[in-house]
């Protein structure tokens, strides 16, 4: 992911998220103290990135943007995901044929 933006996610006072993109590594860099970089994430494109302190990421958003989050804003975000229902699904599959002289 070497020419996507960097994104930092956290809440305002209000209560708001607040959304600030970078253009480039070293400028967020220049905001956020640096305390490590990631060398276990399961997407080998976030592998090197740096880690900030009071941040949580690198993690993937879409193709070209690379997130980090308060750690406020991942845990809520993580309760809202989790917390969805997804439809089921209507069984499509006819009932088994049963064996010629079993009884009903």
């Amino acid at each position: 992911m070497g020419s996507g933006k960097f994104r930092v996610v956290t809440r305002g006072v209000d209560g708001e998220l607040r959304i600030r993109d970078y253009d480039s590594e070293q400028d967020l860099m220049k905001r956020h103290t640096q305390i490590g970089v990631d060398d276990c994430s399961t997407d080998l494109k976030l592998r090197g990135l740096p880690v900030f302190r009071g941040l949580i990421g690198p993690m993937p958003e879409g193709q070209n943007v690379i997130r980090y989050e308060s750690p406020e804003v991942f845990e809520s975000l993580t309760k809202e995901w989790s917390s969805l229902k997804t439809p089921r699904r209507a069984r499509t599959r006819p009932p088994a044929a049963r064996p010629e002289g079993l009884a009903r």
